[in-house]
């Protein structure tokens, strides 16, 4: 295994659109444990493949403080949606930045595991959202769309000062 490295926004990478897996094989069980080693090292609870170069309807997710229940979703679609629910969001490709979002408070999930077997999933509170986040991320979408322009461009402008500051540190 080993840790990749994440894409941090404006990066033009961030908004391609992943491609569904069709080939589910050694590659995919080493890109998915791979997923989960950098996601734990960088402190996350979900990482799309998106977020580390790789266009493939690929997520995994672990909410747990012993880091012991990793979920693997791939091809995942949102199949119900239920309720609304205002959540602070942080993001591995946004370092530093939390900003509320509205997604909904329950969601079913139809996916496959890594060996390609489909099964559902259902979410609620926290996990639901990190489960939409993800999602989201392999459409090319990320977080701070869901922003006012205004709240959007402060963000974006802490964003970019705390880098000047990494820079010149």
């Amino acid at each position: 295994m080993s840790v990749l490295t994440i894409l941090e926004f404006p990066d033009p990478r961030l908004r391609t659109r992943a491609a569904p897996v069709a080939v589910f094989d050694a590659q995919l069980k080493r890109l998915v444990a791979d997923m989960f080693e950098t996601m734990y090292a960088a402190n996350g609870v979900g990482l799309a493949a998106t977020q580390v170069d790789v266009h493939q309807r690929v997520l995994v997710i672990d909410m747990s403080d012993e880091r012991d229940q990793p979920l693997v979703l791939v091809n995942a679609e949102i199949v119900e949606k239920d309720g609304a629910q205002v959540y602070q969001e942080g993001c591995l490709s946004f370092p530093g930045i939390y900003a509320d979002v509205t997604r909904a408070l329950k969601v079913k999930v139809k996916a496959q595991d890594a060996d390609g077997q489909a099964f559902f999933y259902e979410a609620e509170g926290p996990q639901a959202v990190a489960v939409q986040h993800e999602l989201d991320h392999l459409d090319g979408k990320v977080f701070v769309d869901y922003l006012s322009p205004l709240k959007r461009s402060l963000l974006l402008k802490r964003l970019e000062k705390q880098r000047k500051q990494a820079a010149s540190a």
